[in-house]
């Protein structure tokens, strides 16, 4: 882990009083030192051993944490489901909160990661810290005094923007360009744990119904989405299993973001619409849409990479969707020359850097480079540009990203408006209202057109939205 978050608060009065920094041990564990307790379980104390070790591990490689999760599952067979969970729930801890763990504790080692974090985003006291890291049987060895003068004395006073916010330095500036002085504040939101939200699939119950079905979970209604419910992890991090839930397994709900849902409510989705679906993906959308638009009309389902598509096939099952229609590319056939200036809505939720999502995946904000934003705009552009050839005369295009960047939202459909004089910018008020939820339109983009929406401004995953329409002259340009 790199060095340039890394401050000493505490610094100057240790040179003052002659004190030294005492290096933390690394650690090194084996299967055999992790063997189980009697009873068949891992004490909270190996558990955190655990963790500390697959963070040393995510350290050398940029793999995604999940991949590390598994392979050491596998390489750990004793180590039960819940053991697994509860170690999972600390890894993803310790990597929302790295910069601020590492400030805290004046180095980035894993293991000091781990300590800040259990302090950082579980409020746990250096009594119980200490506790854990007592080295007795499989616990992590003791704390320096180095480390424990840190937990009851570090402070995130006059740390960077960025270690307040635990993000990459190199996004500094872009977040604080699109987000202004909240970018850390909204950083903070973004390294908070998510809720588990809930989709209503309204071809087959109301929310009304859903909840009830669902009430042994305590779920509630979304704030914003008129179809969502929303169930909070427990102190854990862990939810329910939802694949076992018998209005999960029937359809009658889906799990989406509150953002996501949103995002599909304001495409305005109509009975009877032509819509294509440019980048399906998995279908989460894609079943919104069908739902909005009562199995009327047409969904075309497409994907780039077919591989995205797969498991689209059984959701639509489950969903009772029969208004979709999956395009699967096929070498080089074009599969959609027949939908060219046809199309109602043409749907871009477009492949972006994920910056919207990282209480989700709060690995892939340090696995984020900034190679990684170019490609992902030049895949936007080319979308963009692909999705001109379909849309109809007064039809539109709805752009969606999960991301919070100016470069990927407003800077591009700037961009594209620029180029396509035959597009129109639709205000945010007017998404708001043809959607039907005129209250979105405080979430109006600041810097343009669109609306956006976030952990800490709406209580959602990072997203953006922009409707562009297309006028009643001479077709768009063609996508080369």
């Amino acid at each position: 882990m790199g060095q340039s978050f890394i401050h000493d608060p505490l610094d100057g009065a240790r040179r003052r009083s002659g004190g030294t920094l005492a290096a933390a041990p690394r650690v090194a564990l084996n299967p055999r030192r992790l063997q189980p307790q009697p009873e068949g379980h891992m004490t909270p104390a190996a558990q955190v051993a655990a963790a500390i070790e697959i963070l040393e591990k995510l350290a050398d490689n940029r793999r995604p944490a999940g991949d590390i999760l598994k392979e050491w599952g596998l390489s750990h067979r004793f180590a039960g489901s819940k053991d697994r969970a509860a170690i999972s729930s600390l890894v993803f801890d310790a990597l929302r909160k790295r910069a601020s763990s590492a400030y805290i504790m004046g180095e980035d080692s894993a293991r000091a990661v781990m300590i800040g974090a259990l302090r950082e985003a579980r409020g746990q006291s250096a009594d119980t810290i200490s506790a854990l890291f007592s080295g007795e049987g499989h616990a992590p060895a003791p704390l320096t005094l180095q480390e424990r003068e840190r937990l009851e004395k570090a402070t995130l006073d006059g740390a960077p923007a960025h270690v307040r916010g635990d993000y990459p330095e190199w996004l500094e500036q872009r977040l604080e360009a699109a987000l202004g002085e909240a970018a850390p504040q909204e950083g903070a939101a973004l390294a908070a744990r998510a809720p588990i939200d809930l989709r209503v699939n309204i071809l087959k119950a109301s929310p009304e119904q859903a909840l009830e079905k669902l009430a042994h979970l305590n779920p509630r209604p979304t704030p914003l989405s008129p179809l969502g419910l929303r169930i909070f992890p427990g102190a854990d991090g862990r939810g329910p299993a939802l694949a076992a839930e018998t209005a999960f397994v029937k359809g009658l709900v889906e799990t989406q973001d509150e953002g996501s849902q949103l995002a599909a409510l304001l495409c305005g989705a109509q009975p009877g619409d032509q819509i294509l679906d440019l980048c399906a993906g998995g279908g989460g959308k894609t079943l919104a849409l069908a739902a909005q638009t009562h199995n009327r009309g047409q969904i075309y389902a497409y994907d780039e990479d077919g591989r995205r598509l797969m498991p689209i096939h059984e959701r639509l099952e489950r969903a009772g969707a029969r208004n979709i229609q999956v395009r699967a590319p096929r070498g080089k056939a074009d599969v959609l020359t027949d939908l060219e200036n046809r199309c109602d809505i043409v749907l871009i939720d477009a492949p972006c850097t994920g910056t919207g999502t990282w209480r989700r995946h709060p690995d892939a904000k340090w696995r984020l480079a900034p190679g990684a934003l170019d490609l992902r705009q030049k895949d936007q552009r080319e979308l963009l540009e692909r999705a001109a050839r379909y849309v109809k005369p007064k039809g539109r295009i709805v752009y969606v990203t999960c991301s919070l960047l100016r470069d990927e939202n407003e800077d591009r459909i700037g961009e594209f408006l620029s180029g396509h004089k035959e597009f129109l910018a639709i205000p945010a008020q007017e998404i708001a209202e043809k959607a039907g939820l005129p209250e979105l339109a405080r979430f109006a983009s600041p810097h343009g057109v669109g609306l956006r929406f976030s952990p800490l401004a709406s209580g959602t995953d990072g997203f953006f939205v922009a409707a562009l329409q297309k006028g009643d002259i001479a077709p768009a340009a063609t996508f080369s």
